[in-house]
């Protein structure tokens, strides 16, 4: 029989009555990295969860280094040797780098009563350095990125020295140089001995790092495989059940004319004179590393940033836009990155999230239409295939992937002609994936605008008619569908420009 260092068996859980583990099993050898996938709802995160204490099973046992445990919380899991790095990240925002890092284990003096913040920063500074961070580790958690508060959150796990990390979608956040750093750590880390737990929905990813492959769908172990034994087709039939043949399903549309025309804009050194134009049923995708301003750009454009200088738009004309509602009312929307701190109301119903935007559409004297509003919900609820026992569920009880979905449902209930999509797939499943970009299509060819920001390079190429790359707040490359070149695009991401702008390269 082999021998596993953990092993999870006959795991089930449920929540009010929902059941969402069905005797699922897992197990983990020493010095392995072991993928754990499927659809969002499928059981992942939880069965991680209750793994920590952060959750306890209803029935079935758990088995770490040959003996049994139950953790009644992470604190406990972590003294065992078992550290998580969450997809919703949680930061303390008000407190510095090196004591996000060290939160609950800081260092002390001698005394062993006072916190050595010198040696908390110097450690920091070194563990920050082995990703490539050019960070100050007294800087406040509040003035980093998503993806660099993603990475901090995978430096704090490695730093626990722990013998297992369970590492819920590490890469949501970053860029592909990030991504390549970590895997640089995942591989010192197995071959210290350490055992990853690698939850992820990026296909290229899991089929570089992983050893083995488990999957579970609808809270159900369907099985687990050698990673060298799999091929994509067969993963993603393991998840959904079913083959998805065409993973972008772009649809080519006809574009029309100039809907939005950007001159100029420039916000400190984020966004520096940066121009582009977005066409009628068009897909613009903007491209960059972590920093380059793509966030920035676009929440410039929509009034949460004021910018110093430039110009937007409309249809040929020029307006101004101060503030978020000023952007609503020329029908522009902003699906932000981060859905848990600026796209949703968790303690809020999926119906309320939903229509929040569009209330207006849904009241008459003041008063609120209720059966106007359930029934706008719903109908986007079951467009977007969401998966939820009710409208008045309230958001924090879905998983992350379906969040997003209420974030996205939000925004098209106002029936916007622009839609700005900030990572729009961050954290969501294949399957579900394929479910937006089909959205998408049936956007533009309605004659909708979408400007996209994406990490993912495939994603911009399979989906895009045209793609802008910024590097350090500049516009460094402009590509044309049939013209993309990861390369070239990559070059302009790293700052590179000249030959290899406009498709142009020097091979």
């Amino acid at each position: 029989m082999e021998d596993f260092i953990l092993s999870m068996n006959n795991i089930s859980k449920s929540f009010s009555g929902n059941k969402v583990l069905h005797t699922v099993s897992f197990n983990l050898k020493a010095g392995e990295v072991h993928t754990l996938m499927g659809e969002n709802g499928s059981g992942k995160s939880t069965l991680m969860k209750i793994l920590m204490g952060i959750y306890h099973q209803d029935q079935g046992t758990i088995r770490l280094f040959g003996e049994d445990i139950a953790f009644p919380n992470p604190a406990q899991a972590l003294e065992h040797g078992i550290a998580m790095i969450h997809q919703e990240l949680s930061p303390v925002l008000d407190m510095e780098i090196s004591e996000n890092i060290f939160i609950g284990r800081e260092i002390r003096d001698r005394s062993g009563l006072l916190v050595n913040i010198r040696e908390m920063r110097r450690q920091a500074k070194e563990l920050l350095a082995q990703f490539n961070l050019d960070l100050d580790p007294a800087a406040k958690m509040r003035s980093l990125s998503v993806g660099q508060c993603q990475l901090i959150e995978i430096i704090k796990a490695i730093s626990c020295n722990a013998k297992i990390i369970i590492m819920d979608e590490p890469t949501s956040a970053i860029t592909e140089k990030e991504v390549d750093i970590l895997f640089e750590q995942i591989r010192r880390l197995r071959s210290l001995g350490v055992s990853i737990i690698y939850i992820s929905h990026k296909m290229e990813e899991i089929f570089k790092i992983s050893d083995r492959i488990s999957v579970l769908r609808d809270g159900n172990y369907i099985g687990t495989r050698n990673a060298a034994d799999l091929d994509t087709g067969e993963l993603i039939k393991m998840m959904v059940g079913r083959e998805l043949s065409d993973v972008f399903p772009k649809k080519n549309v006809a574009l029309g004319d100039v809907v939005m025309q950007v001159s100029g804009v420039t916000l400190g050194n984020k966004v520096r004179n940066v121009s582009f134009e977005l066409r009628k049923g068009e897909i613009l995708g903007i491209a960059g590393l972590i920093g380059a301003g793509r966030s920035e750009l676009v929440e410039t454009i929509f009034g949460l940033r004021k910018k110093e200088d430039g110009r937007v738009a409309i249809n040929g004309n020029a307006i101004s836009i101060r503030r978020p509602k000023d952007a609503i009312k020329h029908s522009m929307a902003l699906i932000t990155e981060d859905r848990k701190m600026t796209g949703l109301n968790l303690r809020g119903s999926i119906g309320n999230n939903i229509t929040i935007v569009s209330i207006k559409n849904l009241t008459k004297y003041g008063l609120l239409n209720r059966r106007k509003e359930y029934g706008c919900a719903a109908a986007l609820i079951d467009k977007l295939r969401i998966k939820t026992t009710g409208v008045e569920i309230q958001a924090r009880f879905l998983s992350g992937g379906n969040q997003q979905k209420v974030v996205i449902s939000k925004w098209l209930a106002g029936d916007p002609g622009i839609i700005i999509m900030d990572e729009p797939t961050r954290g969501i499943d294949v399957g579900a994936k394929r479910d937006i970009y089909l959205l998408m299509g049936e956007l533009v060819e309605k004659g909708k605008s979408i400007i996209m920001i994406s990490s993912e390079m495939p994603e911009l190429i399979g989906m895009c008619d045209r793609i802008i790359v910024l590097a350090e707040g500049k516009l460094t490359g402009e590509f044309e569908r049939g013209r993309f070149s990861q390369e070239d695009i990559m070059w302009c991401a790293a700052g590179g420009m000249g030959l290899r702008m406009e498709g142009k390269n020097d091979k």
